[in-house]
């Protein structure tokens, strides 16, 4: 499933390549009614946590990609898109095509403001609350990297991204969240916004500095890999907040922060 800053890339390239354009929407899939912004003019695209909405001046689409969803841009060349697409945005230079994804509603104001409330700040939003996800950390016994997978605490973070930050800060996952200290916390939102942050600009994930060449794998610490590339010992994989998760027990000991 796609992390935060995927979407929040993808808003940034729609935005880049749609907005203020009078579009041609449809959805040769059929499952998106589209008659009343087909000829409307894109306001923008808009990102927070795993979300998409997409603003027309009398519509709002909100999409979420899900485990299958991809949004691709596509080049006009003539061609008719295939009856697999559930959503396309065609603009003066580009189209944009949605599919496979787990929601593609259009909502209205109410709508957003109850999903909204259901997840939690998001690091890469400019008013995003940092003080809502440490109460609910601080709060809870659950284990930290449960937590952190929870939308509901932290909007944007999925499994690679908890599994390095952790590494990173050298917690362990199943440290409960109420031992966490508010200076640890407040490390963990601002590595956070930053590893994010750097996916948004690179469209990868890379949480090592350095990386010794291109492949994804150098480019992490623990999650999906056998050795730990800090100290060179052995990963281990525990289920935690349904999701398996990568930790070194020797750089993340379970003694507490």
């Amino acid at each position: 499933m796609p992390e935060g800053h995927t979407i929040h890339r993808l808003a940034r390239d729609l935005n880049g390549d749609l907005a203020g354009d009078v579009l041609r929407v449809s959805s040769p899939q059929g499952r998106v009614p589209t008659e009343t912004v087909d000829g409307a003019r894109f306001e923008r695209a808009e990102a927070v946590g795993k979300h998409l909405f997409l603003h027309f001046p009398d519509a709002c689409l909100h999409v979420h990609l899900g485990l299958f969803g991809r949004f691709r841009r596509r080049k006009l060349n003539g061609a008719p898109p295939r009856d697999t697409i559930r959503l396309r945005l065609e603009g003066p230079r580009y189209a944009w095509e949605l599919s496979g994804a787990t929601a593609s509603d259009w909502v209205d104001e109410h709508d957003i403001s109850a999903l909204l409330e259901r997840i939690g700040p998001d690091p890469l939003s400019p008013r995003a609350k940092p003080k809502l996800a440490w109460e609910m950390i601080h709060r809870s016994k659950r284990p930290l990297a449960a937590l952190l997978l929870d939308q509901r605490v932290m909007a944007g973070v999925g499994n690679v991204y908890r599994a390095e930050i952790l590494h990173l800060l050298g917690l362990h996952p199943e440290l409960p969240g109420n031992e966490l200290s508010q200076a640890t916390f407040q490390k963990l939102w601002r590595l956070t916004k930053k590893l994010l942050a750097r996916g948004v600009e690179e469209k990868t994930i890379r949480t090592v500095d350095k990386p010794s060449d291109r492949t994804k794998r150098e480019a992490l610490h623990v999650y999906g890999r056998s050795s730990c590339r800090n100290c060179k010992g052995r990963v281990v994989r525990v289920t935690l907040g349904q999701r398996d998760i990568h930790y070194c027990p020797r750089c993340q000991p379970r003694e507490g922060e």
